[in-house]
């Protein structure tokens, strides 16, 4: 990964795809009326080559080219 590229972390909550994974991304963001900090969680379909994660592993992900209808990122590295 170069010095440029942003990743985002996420972890793993499915692995039942073929070379594919679901990754629960939460972010935190400020309500601008009421101030008060809300937590909204998205998910990501990722392509998975090396098929060694398994559920609850914290990943970072890059975005690529698209790989198929869903998928437009892929691992980048596993954190600990």
């Amino acid at each position: 990964m170069n010095k440029k590229e942003k990743g985002i972390v996420g972890e793993v909550v499915s692995t039942k795809g073929t070379k594919t994974v679901i990754i629960e991304v939460t972010r935190l963001y400020r309500h601008p009326l009421y101030k008060k900090q809300i937590r909204r969680t998205g998910r990501l379909a990722v392509h998975n080559e090396s098929m060694e994660l398994v559920v609850g592993d914290k990943i970072m992900v890059v975005a690529t080219r698209p790989l198929s209808r869903t998928k437009h990122y892929k691992v980048s590295k596993k954190l600990i």
